[in-house]
């Protein structure tokens, strides 16, 4: 195998928009030369969630344990698809909901934009909005969690 040296400022550059960006990898190609920067999800998700724990605490005493861990929640709707997910129809309008809104099952509750195609995310039941875990724009992997419904 032919010998690699490791360019430090472009690593750091990908780390830097690892962190920019939220995404959990990236890799960098050129020619047989390639540097992929990786970083562990769960931090990220725990940064994210600890305000909302602290704000729901005055609400229900299960409520931090379910902002902890919104994945466990039954109400939890989460990502089908890779993408980016968008709040309201469009830049700046009215969001689809809000925390407090009640949804009916089969409204759309957000957007992900995937390979150039928007995908409505509809409410898998009818129930009130909680929590809303993602900002307008954000990217957004399978299986996370994007709002809950109880």
């Amino acid at each position: 195998m032919a010998s690699f040296d490791i360019d430090g400022d472009l690593v750091r550059k990908l780390a830097e928009l690892l962190r920019e960006t939220g995404l959990s990898e990236i890799e960098f190609a050129e020619g047989e030369k390639r540097i992929r920067v990786t970083r562990p999800t769960a931090p990220q998700a725990t940064a994210v969630h600890a305000p909302v724990a602290v704000a729901a605490a005055p609400v229900a005493a299960a409520a931090p344990v379910a902002a902890a861990k919104p994945g466990n929640h039954p109400g939890a709707v989460t990502s089908p698809m890779v993408g980016t997910a968008y709040t309201a129809p469009e830049p700046g309008g009215t969001p689809f909901v809000r925390p407090g809104d009640v949804v009916k099952a089969g409204q759309t509750v957000l957007i992900i934009e995937a390979m150039k195609v928007m995908n409505p995310i509809k409410a898998p039941r009818g129930g009130t909005v909680v929590e809303v875990l993602v900002g307008d724009a954000q990217p957004v992997e399978f299986g996370e969690v994007l709002l809950i419904i109880e």
